[in-house]
């Protein structure tokens, strides 16, 4: 089964950067999608970035321009470059997998899940 596991959170000022990383312990299918999603307190989780095993990706409009997601193949680590980060960006994250090209954003879409990481942002 596979297993992520989703680090790099922490608290940053307004304008900041971090970046997140999701390891996976291994990929048993060879087209994959992994998505960034985030959860604030009381709102819903909310898929922000997504790749493909094949490269191609995906961002919501709230980050479009700030967000950077890439994957390191050998390392079956995808990263999150969080740049220019903002007050709303505060939230847990968490890293998702699905064994499929086609990049869903919907949260019950995907089967694995990393615990989340924590990222504040302060004004």
């Amino acid at each position: 089964e596979v297993q992520l596991q989703a680090s790099g959170g922490g608290l940053v000022q307004l304008g900041g950067s971090l970046r997140l990383s999701c390891v996976a312990s291994e990929f048993p299918f060879d087209d994959w999608t992994i998505g960034w999603f985030r959860q604030a307190p009381g709102k819903e989780r909310e898929g922000v970035s997504f790749v493909t095993s094949d490269d191609f990706t995906e961002y919501s409009d709230s980050v479009q321009g700030r967000f950077t997601i890439s994957s390191d193949h050998a390392k079956n680590t995808v990263y999150l470059q969080m740049n220019n980060l903002r007050p709303a960006d505060t939230a847990v994250y968490y890293c998702a997998a699905r064994s499929s090209l086609t990049i869903a954003t919907a949260p019950h879409k995907y089967g694995y899940w990393g615990q989340g990481t924590l990222v504040t942002v302060s004004s």
